[in-house]
């Protein structure tokens, strides 16, 4: 961790790619998680922090293989293609076999910002394994999603991993908390 007396945040935006938000089904609230996003993004812009977008990459032949069609980030991302940094990861932690860590080390990060897609899959995965990294997970209650499961919907699904995830894991926020936390 960095001595420094105030965090050092960086944003991950994770599997924002076609095949998970632009292909039937559709995430939960769809529309309303690319607006937190984007905001989320521009409020690290504006504060000159650095924003990390996590691409699943699967094995070659697969639809997710890197190049593939629905491998792309989603075109509503507000990407900054001169300061953002891309990586691609092969498994549902973006920490592992990354140069993530690395990367957020040399900048001296202490806070990880979490949002995108599967909330119970790779969202989840940031958050729990950051710790063992050094970093302190933030997630973003309104800012990540899914589709719904056999057994539970989105919503549900989102509320859960809000409250478990809260506390003992990770400090979770609104969208609005974060960015504007005078304001509440």
């Amino acid at each position: 961790m960095s001595s420094q007396l105030s965090p050092r945040q960086a944003l991950l935006v994770i599997d924002m790619q076609i095949g998970q938000c632009s292909v039937d089904p559709l995430p939960y609230l769809r529309e309303n998680l690319l607006s937190n996003i984007n905001q989320l993004i521009e409020h690290f812009h504006h504060t000159d922090l650095p924003v990390f977008f996590i691409r699943h990459a699967g094995p070659q032949g697969s639809p997710f293989a890197a190049g593939e069609k629905i491998w792309h980030l989603i075109p509503e991302l507000n990407i900054d293609g001169e300061r953002d940094i891309l990586i691609d990861k092969s498994r549902a932690s973006c920490f592992v076999e990354t140069p993530l860590v690395g990367l957020l080390q040399q900048q001296q990060i202490t806070d990880v910002v979490i949002v995108g897609m599967k909330t119970q899959y790779c969202v989840d995965t940031a958050c729990r394994t950051a710790p063992a990294f050094g970093f302190n997970p933030i997630l973003i209650a309104d800012a990540h999603s899914c589709t719904n499961s056999q057994q539970l919907a989105a919503a549900d699904i989102i509320a859960h991993h809000n409250a478990c995830l809260h506390g003992p894991v990770a400090r979770v926020m609104t969208t609005q908390d974060f960015c504007y936390p005078a304001a509440h």
